[in-house]
């Protein structure tokens, strides 16, 4: 997979809309891009499960395995079947900042940072459009996307979905608390079917929706 990251998404990535960035943020966005490249090794992993039942906050997957949550259960609601991922942008662009707030460039690591979720960001939708394609060519529709850890769907249920795919061959693994190293690594399900519909987001279902800074500049670029 390539990933190719402009100036406007470095500045989004620190949480900075590109119009109100001032000269010395822009400057060192521009200078971390060709670095970011460098050091990005994006990978991905995705499959598909048949789901079996659906219960009160849960989904039962035809192996056994249950995923439990009020989130995980609407955004799966319908589905015959689930895509599960994970993305990884790998772990030199993070080591690399670390050095750089270890030596005292503050403004240089920040940059990185904010390229590092560019380029994540970049990398899951990348993934989400190939999974979308493999169930059209098969007619099925999609849902909304939903990951462990977003308000409704526990963090715990990380494990949940690392038993069904082995994170481990693009290097991502589970801390005790399970968060996931590299930090720059996300996962996600999606719901398929013949029913699905996309047209939902988990935002909406978050209580933090109506005073959420992000969702209503999305809102108005739309």
């Amino acid at each position: 997979l390539e990933l190719s990251i402009e100036v406007s998404q470095v500045l989004e990535g620190q949480g900075i809309p590109p119009s109100q960035a001032s000269p010395p943020l822009v400057a060192a966005a521009e200078g971390v891009i060709d670095e970011a490249h460098v050091l990005l090794d994006p990978a991905a992993l995705y499959t598909f499960c048949s789901v079996r039942d659906f219960e009160h906050q849960q989904v039962v997957l035809d192996n056994g395995t249950v995923f439990r949550g009020a989130l995980v259960a609407r955004a799966l609601a319908g589905a015959t079947e689930v895509a599960v991922a994970v993305c990884t942008i790998g772990s030199a662009l993070e080591e690399r900042l670390s050095a750089q707030f270890a030596s005292g460039d503050a403004m240089r690591a920040v940059a990185l940072e904010g390229a590092g979720v560019a380029a994540i960001r970049q990398l899951s939708m990348t993934t989400g459009v190939q999974i979308c394609d493999a169930a059209s060519a098969r007619g099925l529709n999609v849902g909304m996307r939903a990951s462990p850890g977003q308000e409704g769907w526990s963090i715990k249920q990380q494990r949940v979905l690392f038993d069904l795919i082995p994170a481990e061959e693009i290097g991502v693994r589970l801390t005790p608390s399970c968060l996931m190293l590299p930090r720059k690594s996300v996962s996600f399900v999606i719901g398929l079917g013949p029913e699905m519909r996309a047209d939902s987001v988990p935002c909406d279902f978050c209580s933090k929706r109506e005073r959420c800074h992000w969702r209503h500049e999305k809102s108005v670029k739309e």
